[in-house]
């Protein structure tokens, strides 16, 4: 089977997740010489961007219910910026229907940032910041990982992905309760926040 799908669905899976880090590290990839990356991410503008945006997103997934807004915000980022990078990918590998790749790599990244945003809203519930942060380390760990492995072994990426896709839908069907709780707290904030 064409070793394509399984590097897109990985990116697109890392992408839901942290969309900036996924981009730069296809950036990094591809300047040190260890995989062939589409010509658009060895682009220094490119690589500046996402670093930039990496570290604003590194700052700001600290910090418990900001990270929630962010989320919200990157509803549609981060599965366009997949798409984009599926895409490219296909493209550079010849792949035939680029469109199918571009589509197929946004399904995973709303996957995976659905549940995502679900699981910071659950550990946003409890009283102290220090969850969040093990937990976006965590997460970016993981993004490096699968991002890693989408190089040197798609096959093993793309199941790394899709069972800890499988483990965090399962994760917030069980927190749906400590789900709720965040998104009450976080519009109460939004309502305090607007005044009487």
């Amino acid at each position: 089977m064409d070793p394509v799908v399984p590097l897109v669905l990985s990116h697109g899976w890392a992408a839901g997740v942290n969309a900036y880090l996924t981009v730069l590290l296809v950036c990094l990839t591809g300047r040190i010489g260890l995989a062939d990356v589409p010509a658009t991410f060895e682009r220094t503008d490119v690589l500046v961007a996402a670093a930039v945006l990496t570290a604003v997103e590194f700052v700001v997934d600290k910090v418990p219910y900001l990270d929630s807004l962010w989320d919200a915000g990157h509803t549609f980022i981060r599965p366009a910026i997949a798409a984009a990078l599926g895409v490219e990918i296909a493209g550079e590998a010849g792949a035939g229907d680029t469109a199918l790749a571009g589509a197929g790599s946004g399904v995973a990244a709303l996957a995976s940032h659905a549940v995502k945003a679900g699981l910071r809203l659950a550990v946003n519930a409890s009283p102290e910041p220090f969850t969040n942060v093990g937990v976006s380390l965590g997460e970016d760990g993981a993004v490096s990982l699968v991002s890693y492995l989408a190089v040197e072994a798609p096959w093993v990426a793309f199941g790394l992905a899709m069972g800890l896709l499988v483990i965090g839908a399962t994760l917030v069907v069980l927190l749906a309760r400590q789900i709720r709780r965040g998104v009450r707290r976080l519009e109460a904030r939004g309502a305090g926040a607007r005044g009487p």
